[in-house]
């Protein structure tokens, strides 16, 4: 077994061993549009967290309102005990001409200031793998800043494995909504 396999193996079992260790205290569950206002607070404090500037206060909201209406993503909140809402995932559809089969893009997944610690980012993790698994999903991919290593030590805890290929974007300037 390579080296990189028995680490995929050893991964899997300590992710199999800490499923049954999830905090019962956070409930996560899917946003509908009654939840718009509170997953855009903590989608601003995603975009912050990048340092995105957003010059349309409101278009975090928009943009949010739009992908749950029109069903085009799954969003996931994290409710923790004393603390209230904390986190957000945003999971996006794809498919994987790899795998000839669809996998599923965890765009965003951030847990505010206050509900750090908590286990919401794990808990919101578990979720997607679960709902992903149920869904009949080859795989969820995720990418993160190369300095956030906070949420690389809890992907790489739950089973992600880094790949070996190199992401690359062309920005083409600011596109609306309209424009695709």
């Amino acid at each position: 077994m390579t080296g990189q396999a028995a680490q995929q193996q050893a991964n899997q079992q300590q992710v199999n061993q800490s499923a049954t260790q999830a905090d019962p205290a956070v409930v996560v569950r899917e946003a509908g549009e009654a939840d718009v206002e509170t997953a855009a607070t903590l989608f601003r404090g995603y975009l912050d967290f990048y340092e995105v500037d957003v010059e349309d206060p409101d278009a975090p909201r928009a943009f949010l309102a739009e992908r749950i209406a029109k069903d085009e993503s799954l969003v996931l909140l994290a409710d923790v005990p004393g603390h209230g809402t904390v986190g957000f995932a945003q999971v996006y559809r794809a498919f994987s001409s790899l795998t000839l089969t669809t996998a599923w893009i965890l765009n965003d997944l951030y847990v505010a200031p206050s509900g750090r610690r908590t286990g919401a980012g794990r808990a919101l993790l578990r979720e997607v793998l679960r709902r992903a698994r149920a869904a009949g999903v080859a795989g969820v991919q995720l990418e993160t800043a190369y300095d956030n290593t906070v949420a690389q030590g809890l992907y790489e805890a739950e089973g992600f494995v880094r790949e070996e290929f190199h992401v690359y974007f062309h920005d083409l300037g600011a596109a609306t909504s309209a424009e695709g």
